[in-house]
């Protein structure tokens, strides 16, 4: 039996606490139709090294959230936004760069996307049927990712996964 046979999740978690590494990074999104979305950002920004996750509109309870964001609840700052309009005036107010997955007429291939990581960078997910708020997307860099299958469009969860790796990536190889 191994160490990590015998500790909680929880004692895992707050072993790893100690050493982690945080991103100069945030993550948003718009309340979902589905709460495990929203669990599953919690927990790709606990994986990542995200602390603050911005949500406009409603958070469910956290004994809604914290089985389906396998026990990261408690990891992440979750700041809530009434409104589009309220998360932007943040953004503004902290000299914020918005990086918005959408598929846009002007959005650029996340593969030719660079961060700069010279300002704090907010990575923001859309609703699942309705896509990132106009008002967003119109103060945002928006970014697509490649997808040569038949299908154009991936779940809100996964897309942030995608932007949170890419932009990882880049931030350790421009800080060695």
């Amino acid at each position: 039996m191994t160490v990590l046979d015998r500790e909680t999740r929880r004692e895992r978690y707050d072993y790893k606490a100690k050493t982690a590494k945080f991103l100069p990074m945030s993550m948003g999104c718009v309340n979902f139709d589905c709460d495990g979305n929203l669990a599953y950002l919690i927990r790709s920004a606990a994986c990542f090294g995200i602390q603050d996750l911005h949500v406009i509109g409603s958070v469910p309870h956290r004994s809604k959230l914290n089985s389906l964001s396998g026990s990261t609840y408690d990891y992440v700052n979750i700041i809530q936004h009434s409104s589009p309009y309220s998360f932007l005036k943040w953004a503004r107010e902290n000299k914020v760069k918005i990086v918005s997955a959408e598929l846009t007429d002007e959005s650029q291939k996340l593969r030719d996307y660079s961060f700069d990581f010279s300002e704090h960078i907010c990575i923001f997910t859309g609703h699942e049927t309705t896509g990132v708020p106009i008002e967003i997307i119109k103060n945002s860099d928006c970014v697509e990712i490649d997808m040569p299958g038949i299908g154009f469009c991936l779940n809100t969860a996964q897309a942030a996964n995608i932007l949170l790796y890419e932009s990882c990536k880049q931030y350790y190889h421009t800080t060695k």
